[in-house]
């Protein structure tokens, strides 16, 4: 159920694989800081494969706290991004972490910005996300940020 209505397998699928594409583009704050710590690459490779099922939900969801583990250990844009990668993974298991995701992305997007650029950088990773958004689901994950934007740290005004 999502919204008051049934989420069709193939939307959930889309969800899932648009919250790993958020999470692989900034990927890389993390992989900087930590290079020898696959968890979080591993939890959105696992996002994918639950979305070709190839996986299992649970298999995907205890990606996501691995994931989820890597980023306890951190702060900044590493952080975020590790959490980014749990998040997508998680969506596997609850559809609407694909907002997490997305909103973890722009966060670590705009903790590794230059002083002064952050809200830019911040604007300029929802503008990229929103890019990638297939039409099957643009309404509604656009309609989802509006209602929980205020929960997600209000990143999703670009």
């Amino acid at each position: 159920m999502r919204r008051g209505g049934i989420l069709q397998d193939s939307d959930h699928h889309l969800l899932a694989v648009w919250a790993a594409d958020c999470a692989q583009h900034v990927l890389h704050l993390f992989e900087e800081m930590q290079p020898n710590d696959d968890r979080p690459r591993r939890a959105i490779e696992l996002a994918r494969a639950w979305t070709r099922g190839e996986i299992t939900m649970s298999q995907a969801r205890a990606a996501a706290g691995t994931a989820n583990a890597a980023a306890r250990e951190l702060s900044g844009a590493a952080r975020h991004a590790a959490y980014a990668a749990g998040q997508a993974a998680a969506v596997a298991h609850v559809a609407a972490h694909e907002l997490g995701a997305a909103a973890y992305a722009i966060k670590a997007a705009r903790a590794a910005a230059l002083d002064g650029r952050a809200e830019e950088a911040g604007r300029l990773e929802c503008e990229w996300q929103r890019a990638q958004l297939p039409s099957e689901i643009r309404d509604l994950v656009l309609d989802d940020q509006k209602l929980r934007n205020e929960i997600c740290w209000f990143v999703f005004d670009c």
